[in-house]
């Protein structure tokens, strides 16, 4: 692989020191050519790192672009990558003429490169905005960086994410803690905790609530320490501010280190109080040394520190956050230890030099994959669904979706539909489109191959009648548009309206090329309803291969959340339902009993936020036994790994129920829904009632038994095995019909 990289040559920074560690390392591994525009520091450090760099020089930008192109024709260069505007630029004038693909790395906001030099922004920052758009894909430097790019309407498809790497080798510092802490006049002994920051001394870093926080942590721990490492312009304000809140001795400037490994060694909490940041060195470099962590919740902190699982976050310029934060952990020595080796064990996988490296390769090879696809013909997926709607089990299904099809097929472009498009692409990195955006989507249906209805009980009429009229609606358009149709892991059911049956066997027997069902009632429906033209085959419910979060980081949020990871709890997912408030009583007196006979904790769990949390206080104002709710569960992996801890589920969600059942979780299911017994049954599950039903009796009745089963591994895994040995057969259709040869190392399996 030959790449060719294009960038100004007066780098400094962050960018300098992306460029020169990533190209040294890609050096090693395929042939890579640095071209700057000037000569000078930046592209003599290169050259004494071993990067190929050639200089093409000279205020002519015509005479450099021809000359520029003729040395890459010449050169058999596959790739031109770009970086800054200079370098953006002429990666848009050769895109053409080179027929090469052109990708730039976007090291920090372009809008904001040349803020306070008006007429560099208005040349260069103009140039380098149109530059970006016009290049066929970008690099963001952290995930914070590529939403940005996303949230202003730059395609997902064409958008990739790296970090900067960090070199994660054992280091040995040159002094030991007492030792170093003595020669930047710290005093401190073996008691104290000492929270450190390494960064420069301006507005932007904003220590000037470190210390105030500090300040206020201090009146609570005495033991706690402040060590300042850097300089700049704020530092004689600073050092009066520590005067002025009586914390001189305990904070301790030390100036421009050298000795990092030495700094990191000392101090027992790393912190960064910034402003903004796009992804900071700093973070990763504490990470290295297994520090916990404190940091400002801006950019792509949150990406790295995920607040009690990897490390603590507070709101930018609040004093009284941080102090907050800060006492947790000068207070627990256990909790600093188990951040500090969970954000070391991240930092470590996600954030390492062979990381960076292996995403870069990865990167080229993507692009080069994609260059060579043929253009011009219909190519990518459509998928509708109830997404957007903050639905955690409708979210989930999306996620099983989008992560089957690039299994399938990695650069097939995919389009969701969706109520919450902003979000719906930012999550999941696709193209999205408002749900009702009729004749945008219709558009894109004429450039599709296939149209997805994606997953869940789509086809009902108990909630609404206009719902069922929509997806039929989209079923027929995409098909007329000229796609192959497939209804993905679905339900079927209830539809009770006689002309809506009517309505749906029609469409579906008419416009439906294939239909994955996730259980075996909604196959009986389907016969009910005389529909038997499409290919008709028994699956499962996308969700099942979903994966639970690590158990360190569900140990962590369980942590976040005040309740001990090695506790044993019960868990409730209730809805709003009509006939719910007047068994509301029932589920509290339940979750009583539960704790009063088996000392397992009530910890209610919802799946659709909005909705869920009301009917959870309904049942839990009469409750007398401790019980915690969780109010948000978070992605995916996080809410399947909180219901693998739970020793028993009671469920009206469905989705709750499948989470639970994939992580061997005994079940019990209160039914407003036939999907639910449908479900259960289909997995082999017995314990369920109608909520029409539900008696006191009757639910304790099935938690006893439910609680037997907490250690019948096979009993509770059989069911759940076999689901995921048939949900091949989801992705195993949308790949006929997409025309995808089967995998040449496996073959379709029976």
């Amino acid at each position: 692989m030959k790449v060719i990289h294009l960038i100004s040559g007066g780098d400094s920074g962050g960018a300098k020191t992306h460029v020169h560690s990533l190209l040294q390392n890609l050096s090693q591994t395929i042939d890579v050519t640095m071209v700057c525009f000037m000569d000078g520091p930046f592209a003599q450090e290169a050259r004494e790192l071993g990067i190929h760099t050639v200089i093409f020089s000279g205020r002519n930008l015509l005479s450099t672009y021809r000359k520029l192109r003729q040395f890459i024709l010449d050169g058999g260069y596959q790739i031109i990558h770009c970086h800054g505007a200079r370098g953006n630029m002429m990666g848009a004038l050769l895109r053409r003429s080179t027929g090469l693909p052109v990708v730039s790395t976007v090291h920090s906001d372009y809008r904001l490169d040349y803020l306070g030099r008006p007429a560099a922004r208005l040349v260069y920052g103009t140039t380098n905005t149109v530059a970006l758009r016009l290049l066929d894909y970008r690099i963001g430097v952290s995930d914070a960086m590529t939403d940005l790019l996303i949230s202003r309407g730059f395609d997902p498809d064409r958008l990739f994410t790296i970090y900067n790497g960090l070199d994660f080798s054992p280091r040995h510092p040159a002094m030991d803690r007492q030792a170093y802490l003595r020669s930047v006049g710290l005093e401190a002994d073996d008691s104290c905790v000492i929270a450190g920051i390494a960064a420069r001394l301006n507005p932007v870093k904003d220590v000037a609530t470190l210390i105030r926080g500090f300040a206020k942590a201090y009146e609570h721990c005495p033991n706690l320490r402040l060590l300042i490492a850097g300089d700049g312009e704020e530092r004689t304000m600073l050092e009066g501010l520590a005067r002025e809140l009586g914390v001189e001795r305990q904070v301790c400037f030390a100036g421009w280190i050298s000795d990092t490994d030495s700094f990191y060694n000392a101090i027992d909490i790393n912190t960064l109080t910034s402003l903004s940041e796009t992804f900071p060195y700093a973070l990763t470099e504490g990470a290295r040394a297994g520090l916990p962590t404190v940091a400002s919740r801006v950019g792509g902190v949150p990406y790295l520190i995920e607040d009690g699982v990897t490390g603590l976050l507070f709101e930018a310029g609040d004093p009284d956050g941080l102090a907050r934060q800060l006492t947790a952990l000068a207070q627990d020595a256990t909790l600093r230890a188990h951040l500090g080796r969970r954000l070391y064990q991240k930092a470590k996988e996600d954030f390492s030099l062979e990381s960076t490296l292996q995403r870069q390769l990865h990167i080229y090879e993507t692009i080069l994959r994609r260059h060579s696809r043929k253009g011009g013909q219909r190519d990518g997926v459509l998928v509708c669904g109830a997404y957007g709607r903050g639905n955690a089990g409708d979210d989930a299904i999306l996620e099983a979706i989008v992560a089957e099809l690039r299994e399938l097929d990695p650069d097939l472009p995919i389009w969701v539909l969706s109520r919450n498009p902003d979000s719906t692409r930012l999550t999941y990195r696709v193209n999205s489109i408002y749900t009702f955006n009729f004749p945008r989507f219709l558009r894109r249906m004429t450039k599709t191959r296939l149209y997805i209805n994606g997953g869940g009980s789509l086809m009902q009429d108990v909630t609404s009648h206009r719902s069922l009229w929509f997806y039929l609606f989209t079923i027929s358009a995409g098909k007329i548009l000229g796609n192959r149709v497939l209804m993905y892991g679905c339900g079927i059911g209830p539809i009770h309206s006689e002309s809506n049956r009517r309505r749906a066997a029609k469409v579906l027997q008419k416009r439906v090329d294939a239909i994955t069902l996730r259980d075996t009632h909604s196959r009986e429906e389907l016969k009910r309803m005389g529909v038997d033209h499409p290919e008709i085959i028994l699956s499962a419910d996308p969700t099942v291969i979903l994966p639970a979060a690590a158990p360190q980081v569900v140990d962590g949020i369980l942590e976040r959340e005040g309740l001990d990871p090695n506790g044993s709890y019960i868990g409730f997912t209730l809805r709003p339902w009509p006939g719910f408030k007047e068994k509301a009583e029932i589920f509290a007196a339940a979750a009583d009993y539960a704790y009063r006979k088996y000392g397992l904790t009530p910890v209610f769990l919802p799946i659709e936020r909005r909705l869920d949390l009301g009917a959870i206080r309904q049942a839990t104002a009469s409750m007398t036994a401790p019980f915690h709710i969780i109010e948000n569960t978070g992605s995916s992996a996080h809410t399947i790994g909180l219901f693998a801890r739970m020793k028993v589920v009671v469920s009206m969600r469905l989705h709750a129920l499948v989470f639970s059942a994939s992580q061997g979780v005994p079940l019990v299911g209160v039914v407003y829904d036939q999907k639910i017994s449908s479900f259960l049954s289909y997995i082999g599950q017995d314990l369920y009632t109608d909520l029409g039903e539900l008696t006191l009796e009757r639910l304790t009745a099935h938690i006893d038994t439910a609680c037997a089963r907490i250690d019948d591994h096979a009993f509770l895994t059989e069911g759940v095995d076999r689901l995921r040995q048939v949900e091949h057969r989801n992705s195993a259709t949308a790949r006929r019909l997409l025309g995808l040869p089967a995998p040449e190392e496996e073959g379709e399996r029976p």
